[in-house]
């Protein structure tokens, strides 16, 4: 019956709670969880960007939601923090990972599934995109895409800032009255060239005429 699912999915959750709260990762400060609301269905997780990649010592928020049908359905979860990642929307943080669609098994877990988020940054999966302008930057110019990542990271997860001339053309596009994030965005899409950024923000100004 529901009810009988529902227990079984909350008497789940609060076990996989208390691991992940005991573990390594967390004690480490390199994983956290905390309940987002009463129940512990609506969970924050953290993880931080591993060493040696665009993402080392950034801190990036989770949305988790726990179905009713969990652990036989899996979590449903999404970055908060912007992140410019091939596997991950740029947009809206949906996430391209194989054990959150098909290849979940109800012995994974909640640590399982931190821990895999964390590793997709090390190892992202450009053939399987969730982000296509991102994908494709990876591939045709990985120098651009690092030091694009490097800057977002800095940017939303408070990394240390390593692309100081990515933050100023920002700063110079954005005295054109744009958004910040809105010149961000366009000149990662760009190849941070400042005149393709502006024709595409002013482009889509008028695109309402």
């Amino acid at each position: 019956s529901q009810a009988a699912m529902t227990s079984i999915a909350d008497q789940r959750i609060r076990r996989e709670f208390k691991e992940v709260m005991t573990s390594k990762e967390i004690t480490s400060h390199q994983i956290r969880v905390l309940p987002a609301a009463e129940s512990l269905r609506e969970l924050r997780g953290e993880i931080v960007g591993p060493p040696d990649t665009p993402y080392d010592q950034g801190r990036f928020q989770l949305e988790i939601r726990i179905p009713d049908n969990y652990p036989f359905s899996p979590p449903i979860v999404k970055f908060v923090t912007r992140i410019w990642h091939p596997n991950i929307s740029s947009v809206t943080g949906a996430i391209c990972l194989d054990i959150l669609k098909d290849q979940w098994a109800a012995a994974m877990t909640l640590r399982t599934v931190l821990l895999s988020l964390q590793a997709l940054l090390a190892c992202a999966e450009p053939d399987d995109p969730q982000d296509a302008v991102v994908a494709s930057q990876f591939r045709e110019r990985h120098d651009i895409f690092l030091a694009t990542a490097r800057h977002w990271a800095a940017a939303y997860a408070n990394a240390p800032d390593r692309e100081p001339e990515l933050t100023r053309k920002v700063a110079a596009l954005q005295q054109m009255g744009f958004s910040e994030h809105e010149c961000r965005v366009a000149l990662s899409m760009h190849l941070w060239n400042p005149e393709r950024a502006a024709e595409h923000l002013l482009s889509q100004g008028c695109s309402s005429t």
